[in-house]
């Protein structure tokens, strides 16, 4: 398999400058619409912090890792937080937030290992916590760009959400891409709520 924690080490300054401007904010909006004021938010692959740092000034309390130790660098500098290094295998928070924020980020992990992965974020999150998770639409998974893609399609949704088990569905939506120059590009947006 490809390390795509290696790519954001070796292009960190790259994908920062690519990310941290993009219009986010109704994404973010429709998240912590679900969320009460000063809900503990886990931003999950946290990247350049964007959305670490968005939420911290709407005064939410943050936590923020990323499994790149060159972007969880570049984040904490930028937010002010303590972001931690760590990756999806290695999180084991028990109930600890009200919401996870997993913007572009879980898209990373092969499709084997994608259950598992997301059972460890449904864990930490309590029992009528809400998650917004993103990967780009499609059926397929494999390489492109240096790193490792997992695609999903809006039809192969409910099947995902039910393996994991413990959530509904609240919100299923598509997107484009915010990024200059990748407005051709689309996005399936995924809300779901912790039930059990």
């Amino acid at each position: 398999m490809i390390d795509s924690i290696a790519y954001y080490d070796e292009n960190a300054q790259t994908f920062f400058d690519a990310t941290v401007s993009a219009g986010m904010a109704e994404g973010r909006r429709r998240f912590i619409e679900t969320l009460s004021p000063g809900s503990r938010i886990l931003d999950a692959g946290c990247g350049s912090g964007r959305d670490a740092l968005a939420f911290k000034q709407l005064g939410f309390d943050v936590t923020a890792f990323d499994g790149s130790a060159e972007m969880a660098r570049m984040a904490s500098a930028h937010t002010g937080l303590e972001v931690l290094q760590l990756t999806f295998e290695e999180v084991d928070w028990r109930d600890a937030f009200d919401g996870i924020w997993a913007n572009a980020s879980l898209l990373h992990v092969q499709r084997n290992q994608l259950v598992g992965v997301m059972r460890k974020l449904r864990d930490a999150l309590v029992v009528g916590g809400v998650w917004e998770l993103s990967f780009k639409p499609g059926t397929g998974e494999g390489v492109a760009f240096g790193r490792w893609f997992t695609n999903l399609s809006e039809a192969d949704v409910p099947a995902l959400i039910g393996e994991v088990g413990g959530l509904e569905v609240l919100a299923l939506t598509s997107s484009f891409d915010v990024r200059p120059g990748k407005s051709h590009e689309g996005w399936t947006n995924i809300l779901v709520r912790r039930v059990t």
